[in-house]
């Protein structure tokens, strides 16, 4: 077991990069990747530069019923099928090649363009191929509601705002710009007519056709200072690197929609959200794709973590490159962002998960990189860093005592009755697994049951306990996820023995013939599917972590775990793990964040094979580096 550790180390550190951090690929699906081609499309930027790549990727993520799925050996997913259909006959894929007639007989059986989710006839319309009166209306008066009117742009998510907010201007403008083929063959005969129509009945789908008949009025007051002030809160949104949140679905929008109102490719806002596509791709052996974020910080904090784990010393260089390029991430006191909204009387303290994206910190990366600098940090040189980044993590508690990932009660259920409501997850409520985080964090802080962050936050993770002793994963897949995240916290607490039992007694009852511990996306869709799945590492190790921090390392199902993870690990210190295990936007968007696969199993065996190695997870001083308000 030491060499396997010793050789996971070694394959860790020779990836550090020369500054201090660490950052994986983050896989989706190939959506990125035909949206990519559609907006440059549509754009009219050359596809010549990433033609070939392009269509090498998407080919190569083909099925053999020729569909294409939203995650590694997931169902047959239509939309995705299409935008991948489309995105290769731009790009000069043979339409009557193996490929593409497969592809194309898979649309048709599934019902054709008009079965598609929003987004995708979005994009069709862009380009003629589907009419714009089947599309949802968005009127872009919503960005004058005040944050406490329904619908308002802070009823959304972070994600969800970012995207809407550009898509206003696109479908009040309706434009309709040359795709340069045709698709006509991915229509079922007898569905013209409903393409011309949007799906649901009810209040919306009056609103609807009320919306529709108002864009067709000849005075619509406040229509172009609504259409001005979008187009201003665009612009300030965007981030250093050039993108909007960080994440593909804002930027594209955006983009697209700032080119429509009139600013050239050769705007500087263009040029810069063009420019900081090249930090964002990856073009290898496997062809060209795009990343739909990057997760550095995270990935960073979580390799700390695991050095320190194994018994790395705070003095050591690959320690301190890290901890020095953290504490530079932290994103400045005075630094606006959208979490102000609701959380006004608070300095920013916060991580973001990306390089540049500082508009938009997040709980959940705060939490851990807080965790990380405890851990893996001298205790002078992050007090400080740790003192904000705590007070701001606690400042954004929601009213239910629990903590979401961007916002602090951003949980409107008015939103899903819009008929974009298949766009995915459009709130960020609290969760466990964040709030998991934070209760660890104020474990390693100090703090116990009396303080009441903590007291709330316990209540919240007692409630949301499923009858059969898992947890929810809203940020990984999914209830090992969201089990192994709350018994850290429980751990870190010296509290919850009774909860933490439960959540042990499921993981052994989930454990697969082999030693180690799956579960696929699919559990997001029905919960029966809870812990089922073929082992991965990264899910293995998370069960095994919870076990030792359980008190159960020891035990037979632990030390199956770790003998999976010795037996399946690569002969260069690494494993293999094709299967999605992070979760963007649960049923719609989901994860392969290729660091997963190491980090976590180099953590359960440094657990298993440094003497006190889960002394790690607890405060060495009872030491109070703040003082919650």
């Amino acid at each position: 077991m030491v060499d396997a550790l010793a050789r996971a180390i070694d394959w860790l550190i020779e990836r550090q990069a020369p500054d201090g951090w660490w950052t994986g690929e983050l896989e989706s699906n190939v959506t990125m990747t035909a949206e990519h081609v559609l907006m440059l499309r549509f754009l009219g930027v050359d596809l010549a530069p990433i033609r070939d790549g392009a269509i090498k990727h998407i080919l190569a993520e083909q099925r053999s019923d020729g569909s294409w799925a939203q995650y590694f050996d997931g169902a047959a997913d239509l939309s995705t099928t299409i935008e991948s259909y489309v995105a290769l006959k731009v790009l000069g894929a043979d339409p009557e090649s193996d490929a593409m007639t497969r592809a194309r007989s898979l649309i048709l059986r599934l019902g054709g363009l008009v079965n598609a989710r929003v987004f995708t006839k979005i994009w069709l319309a862009l380009f003629g191929k589907y009419p714009w009166d089947g599309v949802p209306s968005l009127p872009p008066e919503i960005v004058f509601f005040p944050s406490w009117m329904p619908f308002n742009l802070y009823d959304f998510s972070c994600w969800a705002r970012g995207t809407i907010a550009p898509l206003t201007l696109v479908i009040t403008r309706r434009p309709v710009r040359e795709l340069g083929v045709e698709i006509d063959e991915l229509v079922v005969d007898g569905t013209q007519a409903s393409m011309h129509r949007v799906a649901g009945r009810g209040f919306f789908a009056w609103v609807d056709r009320a919306l529709k008949w108002y864009d067709r009025l000849p005075w619509q007051p406040f229509r172009t200072r609504a259409m001005q002030a979008t187009v201003k809160w665009i612009v300030e949104r965007q981030e250093a690197d050039g993108s909007w949140g960080g994440i593909q679905p804002p930027w594209v929008y955006s983009l697209m929609a700032l080119n429509n109102e009139g600013f050239a490719l050769d705007h500087p806002v263009m040029r810069k959200g063009l420019a900081g596509v090249e930090i964002f791709k990856i073009h290898d052996e496997r062809g060209w794709r795009f990343q739909a974020c990057m997760s550095p910080v995270w990935d960073t904090a979580w390799a700390l973590r695991a050095l320190a784990a194994a018994g790395f010393r705070r003095d050591h260089p690959v320690m301190q490159r890290a901890v020095a390029w953290i504490l530079r991430e932290q994103i400045a006191a005075d630094q606006p962002g959208d979490w102000q909204v609701r959380c006004a009387a608070v300095p920013n303290g916060g991580w973001a998960f990306e390089f540049d994206n500082d508009i938009y910190p997040d709980i959940d990366d705060t939490a851990v990189v807080v965790l990380s600098l405890l851990e893996g940090g001298d205790r002078d040189t992050v007090a400080e860093a740790v003192d904000r980044g705590a007070c701001w993590t606690l400042a954004m508690r929601s009213s239910n005592g629990a903590w979401g990932a961007f916002d602090r009660d951003n949980t409107s259920e008015l939103v899903y009755k819009i008929p974009f409501a298949d766009f995915g997850a459009l709130t960020d409520p609290p969760s466990e697994d964040v709030t998991a985080h934070v209760l660890e964090m104020m474990g390693a802080l100090g703090y116990d049951e009396s303080n009441e962050y903590v007291a709330s936050g316990l209540r919240y993770l007692r409630e949301t306990q499923r009858p059969n002793g898992s947890w929810f994963g809203r940020w990984g897949v999914n209830y090992v996820y969201g089990t192994w995240c709350v018994i850290s916290a429980l751990y870190a607490l010296r509290t919850g023995d009774d909860m933490v039992a439960r959540g042990a007694d499921w993981l052994e009852r989930v454990q697969n013939h082999d030693g180690g511990w799956g579960e696929t996306c699919h559990s997001y869709v029905d919960e029966s599917f809870a812990g089922v799945g073929p082992s991965t590492a990264s899910q293995t190790a998370w069960a095994v972590i919870a076990m030792q921090l359980a008190g159960r390392g020891k035990g037979n199902a632990a030390q199956r775990g770790l003998h999976y993870l010795r037996a399946t690990q690569r002969a260069d210190g690494t494993w293999d793990e094709p299967y999605f295990t992070g979760t963007g936007f649960p049923g719609y968007f989901y994860i392969n964040y290729h660091l997963y696969r190491h980090l976590f199993p180099l953590m359960a065996l440094a657990m298993d094979s440094t003497p006190d190695a889960l002394a790690f997870a607890l405060p060495t001083e009872q030491e109070e580096y703040l003082t919650p308000s």
